[in-house]
Parts: C-alpha cells; sequence; structure tokens
C-alpha cells in the first residue's frame, strides 16, 4: 500500500536539525502527495467512464421507458384534402374523421395515402405503400444470361416478342406517330421445352426495364384474398419501377377456364384470375408495363384473357423444324470441343420431333460420354448414342404417363 504523508516521519527536530535535512523531508512528502494524486486521478477517470456507461443505460432506458407509455398508433387511409382539412379512414372500424394538418404535412399527404394517427385521430406522419413482400423478391436484379443468339429456329417468334416488348420501350414516338397504342401483352404457347422462358430471359437481358418474373403456381394460396392481393401488389412494385416487363410463367395455373365448381380452391383461384385481368385491362391505366406469359396447355385458358386489351398477341411456339435443329445442336455445342466428324444436319435429321430442350439434354449426355471415356473431345457416335437414350428415355416416360392415366 502507498504511504501516505503521516507515514513519514521527520528524521529532524525543527531546532537542532540542518537546513539540509529539512529539504530532503519536505521532498520526501512531497513525493508521497503526488504519488496520492496519481492515484486519485485513476480513480476518478475510472469512475467518470463508469458514470458514462450507466449514463448511458439511464438513458436508453429512460426512452425505452417513454415509448412504453405512448399510446400506439393507428394505421388509416386519406379520403380526401379539402380546405377544412383530411378526411381520414380508420382501418379496421372503417371509422372517418376529418382532421386539420400542418401545411408541411399536407404537401406529402394525397387521397389514398397510408398514414398513422394517435387517439385523437390527428395524423402522426405517412407511412410507406404496403405491397407485399413476396412482390419485391420477384424483381430481376440482374440479367439472365440469355440473349438472343441463344435462341434458335424462332425467328418469326423472336421478331414478334421484340415488337411487342422491346420497341415500345425503346421507340414510343413510332407508335405516337402512326396514331396507335403499342401491344399490351404477348402469350408465348406451345409443347414443353420450345423456348417460351429462354425468350422470355432474352427480353430481360436485352431490355433496361426493371424485369419482374413469377410462376403462375406461386399465385395459388389457401386463404381468401391472399392471391389477389398478390396480384395487385406485383402490378404496384411494377409501376413503381416503370418501364418495367412482367413475365408470367405457366399462366394455366391461376387463368384456366372458369367451371361450375363451388369448391374454396377453385373459388380462390378464380379470384386470384378475375384480380389479374382486373390488373391487366381495367379501369385504372396499366402504364409502361409489357406482360409476357407463357403456357403448355393453350387449351386449358380462359377465353376472357386470351381476348385482345390483354394479350394482343398470341405466338406459337412449335417444335423447331430440320434447320431450327440444326442452329440448335450448333449453339448448344458452340463451346464444346467437337470433332471435325460431326455432322449437325444428319443430327437435325436424326433427332425428328425433338424440342430445344431434349437437343440440349442430347448435347449434355454426348458430353458424359466423352466424361466417361476419358475423353475432352466429342465425337458424332457420342451425340447419336446420346440421342437414342435421351428418345428412349422419352417413351418410357410416355409409357409411364398412359399406365397411370
Amino acid at each position: 500500500m502507498t504511504d501516505t504523508v503521516d507515514d513519514v516521519d521527520l528524521p529532524y527536530d525543527e531546532e537542532a536539525a540542518s537546513q539540509q535535512e529539512m529539504i530532503e523531508a519536505l521532498e520526501e512528502r512531497l513525493e508521497v502527495l503526488e504519488r496520492q494524486n496519481e492515484e486519485m486521478r485513476d480513480k476518478l477517470l475510472d469512475a467518470n467512464a463508469e458514470n458514462n456507461k450507466y449514463q448511458q443505460k439511464l438513458e436508453r432506458l429512460t426512452h425505452e421507458n417513454k415509448k412504453l407509455k405512448q399510446s400506439p398508433l393507428f394505421v388509416a387511409t386519406v379520403q380526401e384534402i379539402n380546405d377544412d382539412g383530411v378526411v381520414i379512414k380508420q382501418h379496421g372500424n372503417n371509422q372517418e374523421a376529418l382532421t386539420e394538418v400542418t401545411e408541411e404535412m399536407r404537401e406529402e399527404l394525397e387521397p389514398d395515402a397510408r398514414v398513422a394517427v394517435n387517439n385523437s385521430l390527428s395524423i402522426v406522419k405517412r407511412l410507406d405503400n404496403e405491397t407485399d413482400v413476396r412482390a419485391r423478391v420477384m424483381q430481376v436484379e440482374h440479367s439472365p444470361d440469355v440473349t438472343y443468339e441463344d435462341i434458335g429456329g424462332l425467328d418469326a417468334q423472336l421478331q414478334e416478342v421484340r415488337e411487342t416488348v422491346e420497341m415500345p420501350l425503346e421507340r414510343p414516338d413510332m407508335f405516337r406517330e402512326v396514331g396507335i397504342d403499342p401491344p399490351s401483352g404477348v402469350l408465348l404457347y406451345g409443347p414443353p421445352g420450345t423456348g417460351k422462358t429462354m425468350l422470355a430471359k432474352a427480353v430481360a437481358n436485352q431490355t433496361d426495364a426493371t424485369f419482374i418474373k413469377m410462376a403462375g403456381s406461386e399465385l395459388v394460396h389457401k386463404f381468401i384474398g391472399e392471391g389477389a392481393k398478390l396480384v395487385r401488389d406485383l402490378f404496384e412494385v411494377a409501376r413503381e419501377n416503370e418501364p418495367a416487363v412482367l413475365f408470367i410463367d405457366e399462366i394455366d395455373a391461376i387463368a384456366s377456364k372458369r367451371t361450375d365448381s363451388k369448391t374454396s380452391g377453385d373459388a380462390e383461384v378464380q379470384r386470384t384470375m378475375m384480380q389479374l385481368l382486373s390488373e391487366m385491362d381495367g379501369f385504372d391505366e396499366r402504364g409502361e408495363i409489357r406482360i409476357i406469359a407463357a403456357t403448355n396447355r393453350f387449351d386449358m385458358l380462359d377465353s376472357a384473357i386470351l381476348r385482345p386489351g390483354r394479350f394482343d398477341r398470341l405466338i406459337e411456339v412449335p417444335k423447331p423444324d430440320v434447320e431450327g435443329r440444326e442452329l440448335i445442336f450448333k449453339i448448344h455445342t458452340r463451346n464444346m470441343n467437337v470433332s471435325d466428324d460431326v455432322d449437325f444436319a444428319e443430327l437435325a435429321e436424326l433427332s425428328e420431333d425433338a424440342s430445344g430442350a431434349d437437343i440440349k439434354a442430347v448435347c449434355t449426355e454426348a458430353g458424359m460420354f466423352a466424361i466417361r471415356d476419358d475423353r475432352t473431345e466429342i465425337y458424332m457416335e457420342d451425340l447419336i448414342g446420346a440421342w437414342e437414350k435421351v428418345q428412349a428415355e422419352s417413351d418410357e416416360d410416355s409409357d409411364v404417363s398412359r399406365a397411370f392415366a
């Protein structure tokens, strides 16, 4: 323990001691005082740090306590803005009230805006528009790596899609000068694997518009009104990010022909379709939103969704002809180490009735044959063997389907 001043004995008697002894004694007492001062300063710093920590904790607890004591805010919608104030309708009880607001708040508000009100129904702040987070995550942030050069045998279909989706966004003046409204939507239909989704991916890659993708099955929900709300929110996200392209894959999941079925599931799917029809061609302007839809079951679609104004262009995407198959073989093998003996024209003739997806599977399987033989080069026999294998698997799937039909 540090010595105190009282612990230092004076080794002199004031009458007899010399002046030098008195100076030494005083210096020793001064050193003790300085050490005590340093210790007290360190303790003071520690105490201040501890005090700051508890002060911050006190402020945080005081703030939390204040928040807990505050009355909750209620959500309301602005109905009307007039000279007397703002007419709001509170959610839940549909109570309407006229409340006054500041000029600054008045500039922020507009009809249908969501606001937070207190117990006296005074507007506290404006809230952001409510949209389902599921609708926002469907927005494509990064463009797919599919380009128009990756699509073979669909030149006519590709041209129609570009005229319907790209041209109105990039050259709207052309349509104004001609005096017509641009096509509002395009429906791609045809057998599986013919390139419908690839066409949409290529559009997403080429256009600068916001691209929003979804599957029809994602709009089917078991709770009443959920599917319709998600449709509304999807179009709201598209409007917030105009120009936008909305791609609906497998649209037959929600747009099949209406029946007299009374089950709750069928009724909910039909409600969702009614909301989709309203958004596509209702009272509200669609704005700079182009719609692309795809289906394998064109025969199942309801006639209401096929009429002009909703889908102005119905484009069939068939299986490729022999020239298209040859081009697709070249597209899928352009990055592969292919032998000189490979004859794409012969492969195109051989793979009659193959879809684009079938040809891609053939090329992948031929590569696996080469890897199995520890080769880096793909021969003609690999591609022929791969086609026979893919065809055999397809026949087996057809037999199984017929057996369970």
